[in-house]
């Protein structure tokens, strides 16, 4: 649904996006992660013809991104992270004006745009002022705008930048219905947790090169090269640590906040000796698990936090 090939932006001696290739199925829902200012909106913009680069190739749908710009437009849906609204219409109002845009006319134009507001539950502001609306609403109504001409592919850029945490939940549900409705979806953020729960596949951007690219699965794997263990005893923890530290699957032991966190040598992989040392050496033990592994923890370790 969407190819990249070797995709490349300068402006000047700056290379905002470096040699980027993607590749993303139907019904991927791909996560592109990095600071501000790392490239994500670039490459959005490229793919959505909106930003000519100036090297490198992008297909959308199997189309050329230099030889058939239009019908990548109708097969694209694009919400940006800041767009205006006009203040004196009502939502029915803005989303039909824009669905006549669409070239879409007759009675289905007003069927269309119901069932969009249906879809972003907006359906109870439908005769409200846009200029009435909250952030977390505009954003809402911003992404039924974006999906009335039924688009293939949505590129959506900070979708719930500057809203509440009640407001990202919701514009994270709408994203899950997305990924169910078969389209295939990019969405950037620099907040991870808005995308643990959304995406299948991740990217990860670093001053225009794009050093992660893969299922969820997979970057968490890399990014856990060595496990670590979090224990807790019910008293002696010092005592405990220096038990642990002496095992030879035990790379190192710190003790961080009442909890002991012991990482595994990389080759070790099975640790079920270790709850027995414990407890046969008279620790009562109260908490026994392998540290989560998220987005966040991934971004860390996988990323080195350069900037453009």
């Amino acid at each position: 649904m969407i190819e990249t090939r070797q995709l490349t932006k300068r402006y000047g001696n700056l290379i905002a996006v470096n040699e980027i290739n993607l590749s993303l199925k139907e019904g991927d829902v791909f996560g592109f992660i990095g600071p501000n200012g790392s490239g994500k909106t670039t490459t959005m913009r490229m793919i959505a013809t909106l930003l000519s680069p100036d090297y490198g190739e992008a297909y959308v749908c199997g189309q050329s991104i230099y030889t058939n710009p239009r019908e990548i437009r109708r097969l694209v849906g694009y919400m940006p992270d800041f767009f205006g609204v006009y203040d004196d219409m009502t939502v029915i109002e803005y989303l039909e004006f824009f669905a006549a845009a669409y070239r879409i006319n007759g009675p289905s134009r007003r069927k269309v745009c119901e069932e969009k507001l249906e879809l972003v539950d907006m359906a109870f502001k439908r005769d409200a002022m846009v200029n009435q609306l909250s952030r977390g609403q505009t954003q809402r109504i911003g992404l039924a705008r974006t999906l009335l001409h039924e688009p293939q592919v949505l590129l959506l850029d900070e979708p719930a930048s500057g809203l509440d945490p009640r407001a990202r939940i919701e514009i994270r549900n709408l994203l899950k219905k997305l990924g169910e409705m078969k389209k295939t979806v990019i969405v950037s953020s620099h907040i991870l947790p808005e995308l643990a729960d959304v995406c299948t596949r991740v990217g990860m951007i670093e001053k225009g090169n794009l050093i992660v690219d893969g299922y969820v699965d997979e970057v968490m794997r890399k990014a856990r090269q060595q496990l670590m263990l979090q224990i807790r005893v019910k008293d002696r923890q010092e005592k405990a640590a220096a038990l642990l530290s002496q095992h030879d699957s035990i790379d190192k032991v710190d003790i961080v906040r009442g909890t002991i966190e012991a990482t595994l040598k990389s080759e070790t992989m099975d640790y079920s000796e270790l709850p027995t040392l414990l407890i046969e050496n008279g620790f009562q033990v109260t908490l026994f698990r392998e540290e989560e592994v998220n987005l966040e923890t991934a971004f860390m370790s996988l990323t080195k936090g350069l900037v453009q």
